[in-house]
């Protein structure tokens, strides 16, 4: 178990490791161009590919994305809460609360803990997540006075929409299609972690322990509400192992790109994409050990 998981882990590392060194070394990086590159190309071709070879029932969909849509509502509150505590403002705190890489990490390990089965449902609350991440994300970072306009504009939010239709109507994307998109999106999550990296590069090492103390109080909090969630509303026990799994992976890269965007101490944000991906280590094996004898 713990050679898979450093299998999973190991990418994350050495993108984010290239992005430091490279700053490191005195380089120039161009965030600004990468930025746009990943929100407006990268991640719409990155959904469109995921998503076209997914095989999920509409009884399954639902079910799963209610939960998830219920665990993001209850997690909602919580930030609310923890904002005096924490001290920050709630648009910093709001998206690394409610988006856990449920993408290249989540999938990876849901696939390995629960099989195909499971990574179906793994692919139910990633659509879900990444559906309230950008709209919510697009409408934070939005610096016009129209931010639905420029949400509802967003390349990356009407890839889910135009990939919910496809699942809904059963339509297959044209083989031409799919391998285009699945070309095109394979820079997107390189990019994420080496941009990552950049950031990591000028953090402090006294900021590490606001994201220590952000993972202790997060990661315990989500593991919690999505049990909670799975009972009140009778999720059957795969969909709801895969949901506690999914909401307790660590903050996803994206969240660093919107604080980036937004200018909305994106060096904070790194910190606890940094911390909790580290800490995933530590508690991810012990998660799956109660998660996975009961599949």
């Amino acid at each position: 178990m713990l050679a898979e998981l450093f299998a999973v882990m190991a990418p994350v590392m050495a993108g984010a490791g290239l992005g430091y060194g490279w700053i490191k070394t005195g380089q120039a990086y161009p965030v600004d161009f990468v930025t746009r590159l990943v929100f407006n190309i990268g991640t719409p071709a990155l959904i469109l590919s995921s998503l076209s070879r997914a095989e999920l029932s509409p009884a399954d969909f639902g079910s799963t994305m209610l939960g998830t849509l219920l665990v993001l509502a209850l997690m909602t509150g919580v930030t609310f809460m923890l904002c005096p505590v924490l001290k920050k403002d709630w648009k910093v705190l709001l998206s690394p609360m409610l988006a856990p890489n449920t993408g290249n990490m989540g999938l990876a390990v849901c696939l390995y803990a629960f099989g195909q089965a499971g990574f179906a449902l793994a692919i139910t609350i990633m659509v879900t997540l990444t559906l309230v991440q950008f709209s919510l994300g697009t409408w934070l970072s939005s610096h016009s006075g129209h931010p639905w306009r420029e949400l509802f504009r967003a390349p990356a939010l009407n890839a889910v929409l135009v990939s919910l239709l496809l699942m809904l109507f059963d339509i297959s994307m044209p083989r031409w299609l799919g391998n285009a998109l699945e070309l095109i999106s394979g820079f997107t999550v390189p990019l994420m972690l080496i941009t990552l990296g950049v950031s990591l590069a000028s953090i402090r090492a006294k900021n590490l322990s606001e994201g220590l103390v952000f993972c202790l109080v997060r990661i315990p909090l989500a593991a919690l509400a999505a049990w909670g969630i799975g009972v009140l509303i009778g999720l059957p026990p795969m969909a709801q192992k895969v949901l506690i799994l999914q909401m307790s992976m660590p903050v996803a890269v994206f969240n660093y790109l919107f604080a980036q965007r937004a200018r909305r101490e994106p060096e904070y944000v790194a910190t606890l994409v940094f911390c909790s991906t580290m800490a995933s280590f530590i508690y991810l094996p012990f998660l799956l050990a109660l998660l996975m004898p009961s599949a």
